[in-house]
C-alpha cells in the first residue's frame, strides 16, 4: 500500500513538473515569474542559514562576514544560468581605502556584486533593505552601510561618518551613485555623493561596469533567462589634491568613462559613432 501512494506521488510530481515546464515554455510571464520567485527564495534560505554561520565564525556585524556571504551568493548563478566574464580585479589592489562605484541594473546585481568584491568592502545601501527579515539581518551582519535617502541631512551625516570608518578601519565603500535600479541599457546621472567622500577622504575613485542585463532580462517584456554579463574594473581614478570645487568634474569623469565602458561592453554604439 505504501509503495503504491508513493507511485502514485511520484507520478502526480513527475505530472506537475511536466506541467510547469510546459507553461513556462508557453507563457514568459510564468517563466519571469517562477525565476523571480526562486531568486527569492534562495535569498531567504541562503540568508537564514549564513546568519548562524556568520555569527559563530565572527560573532557578530563585522565585514569579514562578506567572505562567508560572498561564498554562498556565488553559487546562485547556477541556478540561472548566468556566466560572468572578468576582466581588471588587479585594479582593486591600491593601498588603503577607496570608493568603488558601479551601475545598478536590478535585484540580480548582487550576484553580480559578490563575483568580484574585493576584501574589507562594505556596501552603502538603502535604509528599508534592513526591514527584509532574513535578508535584511545577513546584510546587517555583512556591515553594509545603511542611509536614509528620504532624508538628505540624515544621508550627509552618515556619509561623514563613512569617512571616518573608512580612515580608521582601512576598508573600501562601493557606492551605486545612479541611486536606484535602471534596466535601460544605459546610465541615469550620478548622485554626487559618492565622489564629495572621495574627496573628503582624499581616496581614489575605481569604477566597476557590468555589460547590460537587457538581452536576458526585461521585466517589462517578462524576460529573465540564462546570459552573460561582462564586468570591467577600471583603473582608479585619484582625487589627491582636490577640493569640493572638483567634485563636479570628477563626477562627470567617472560618468563619461563609466558610460563609454558600458556601451562597448554591451556591444552599443557610443553616442559618438552615433552621432557620425
Amino acid at each position: 500500500m505504501e509503495l503504491g501512494w508513493l507511485l502514485w506521488g511520484a507520478a502526480v510530481l513527475l505530472l506537475l513538473l511536466l506541467l510547469l515546464h510546459v507553461l513556462m515554455e508557453l507563457s514568459p510571464a510564468v517563466n519571469f515569474a517562477l525565476r523571480i520567485g526562486l531568486y527569492c527564495l534562495l535569498c531567504v534560505v541562503a540568508s537564514a542559514l549564513t546568519v548562524p554561520a556568520c555569527l559563530l565564525v565572527n560573532g557578530g556585524r563585522t565585514v569579514k562576514n562578506m567572505r562567508i556571504i560572498k561564498t554562498v551568493v556565488k553559487t546562485f548563478k547556477y541556478f540561472f544560468g548566468l556566466r560572468f566574464e572578468v576582466k581588471g580585479l588587479k585594479n582593486f589592489e591600491v593601498e588603503g581605502p577607496a570608493i568603488i562605484v558601479s551601475n545598478h541594473q536590478s535585484i540580480l546585481d548582487m550576484m553580480g556584486l559578490m563575483e568580484v568584491l574585493p576584501n574589507n568592502c562594505v556596501q552603502v545601501g538603502k535604509k528599508e533593505l534592513m526591514y527584509t527579515g532574513t535578508v535584511g539581518l545577513i546584510i546587517y551582519l555583512g556591515g553594509v552601510i545603511f542611509i536614509n535617502r528620504k532624508s538628505t541631512t540624515s544621508a550627509k551625516m552618515v556619509m561623514a561618518e563613512v569617512a571616518k570608518t573608512m580612515a580608521t578601519d582601512n576598508v573600501k565603500v562601493w557606492v551605486y551613485p545612479e541611486g536606484t535600479r535602471n534596466c535601460t541599457g544605459d546610465l541615469l546621472p550620478f548622485k554626487k555623493g559618492a565622489f564629495h567622500l572621495a574627496v573628503q577622504a582624499q581616496v581614489p575613485v575605481i569604477p566597476v561596469v557590468y555589460s547590460s542585463f537587457t538581452t536576458f532580462y526585461n521585466p517589462k517584456k517578462n524576460l529573465f533567462t540564462s546570459g552573460k554579463i561582462k564586468v570591467e574594473v577600471l583603473p582608479p581614478i585619484e582625487t589627491k589634491g582636490l577640493t569640493s570645487d572638483d567634485v563636479s568634474d570628477l563626477t562627470d569623469k567617472c560618468f563619461c568613462t563609466m558610460r563609454e565602458t558600458l556601451f562597448r561592453l554591451s556591444g552599443r554604439p557610443s553616442e559618438a559613432k552615433d552621432s557620425s
